[in-house]
C-alpha cells in the first residue's frame, strides 16, 4: 500500500537509468546516429557500474 514511500536502492536506481539512456539512444538512432552512439556508450558504461555493484553485493 506505502510502496512509493519505499526510496530505492542504488542497483534499482542505475537499471532505471540504463533503460533511460538506451531509450533515448533508440529514439536518436532514427535522427542522428552520432548522438545515439554516445548515449549507447554512456548506458554501456552504466552498465558497467550495474555489473560491479553486482559483483561487490554478491561478494559479501
Amino acid at each position: 500500500m506505502f510502496g512509493w514511500l519505499k526510496s530505492k536502492s542504488p542497483e534499482e536506481k542505475l537499471e532505471i537509468l540504463y533503460k533511460e539512456k538506451l531509450k533515448e539512444a533508440f529514439d536518436l538512432s532514427k535522427v542522428n546516429r552520432a548522438a545515439a552512439d554516445l548515449k549507447t556508450a554512456e548506458a554501456e558504461a552504466i552498465a558497467q557500474e550495474l555489473e560491479a555493484l553486482r559483483k561487490f553485493k554478491d561478494s559479501k
